[in-house]
């Protein structure tokens, strides 16, 4: 009989770069495609059976270039030109999309104001402010208490969002698509090579 523990336990793969276990929020799936391609599905959608990698460049540039797609496979497997790159995108594209569903739904507000208001009334469960926006005007607000914060999309990845130019500053409230896109900013933090290291922060400590 399964308990009640192990029937809310997230589901886990192996990745085949690091051998580690990690629950699938913590990975990247690939499946073999036409013609022996792998090919990326972050949104586990895609038919046929899963290759399992750490949503991490290294591990992913470790898995191309050491033959482990096509060992995972069992068969020469050849793979896209830039995959980490195209990974990256896709699930960039995937945090916009949700960011821009939950904020249609009013569980996501950008602009400093509108922010600063959310955070002071506790409704803001995740601060997100854009990785090329000023220092000081982002040292002005704080992660919520308990709360998250992602600070590696740039200022026209969030004005994507919101159907704008740019975006310095966004909140999501708990709840709807907020967890889903906590989860794949985690993802994409491990792909993306952050040229600005103001997007990490002194309070962000280990979110």
């Amino acid at each position: 009989m399964i308990s009640s523990a192990d029937k809310f336990k997230p589901s886990e793969r192996r990745c085949i770069a690091t051998g580690q276990v990690l629950s699938k929020s913590e990975l990247v799936r690939f499946v073999l495609g036409p013609n022996s391609v792998i090919y990326p599905d972050p949104e586990n959608k895609l038919p046929g059976r899963g290759i399992w990698v750490k949503a991490d460049r290294s591990a992913i540039v470790k898995a191309e270039k050491g033959q482990l797609f096509s060992q995972a496979a069992k068969q020469s497997a050849e793979c896209l030109e830039n995959l980490v790159e195209q990974v990256e995108n896709l699930i960039a594209n995937r945090i916009i999309k949700l960011i821009g569903l939950s904020r249609k739904s009013g569980q996501c507000i950008c602009g400093y104001e509108k922010v600063k208001d959310w955070l002071k009334k506790d409704i803001a469960e995740v601060l997100i402010q854009s990785s090329d926006g000023s220092t000081r005007e982002k040292s002005r607000l704080r992660t919520p208490d308990g709360g998250k914060f992602i600070g590696w999309l740039s200022s026209k990845e969030l004005g994507k969002a919101f159907g704008r130019e740019n975006i310095t500053h966004c909140a999501l409230a708990s709840g709807g698509l907020t967890k889903r896109i906590v989860e794949d900013a985690k993802r994409l933090k491990g792909l993306r090579i952050i040229k600005d290291q103001n997007s990490f922060r002194k309070d962000e400590t280990s979110k």
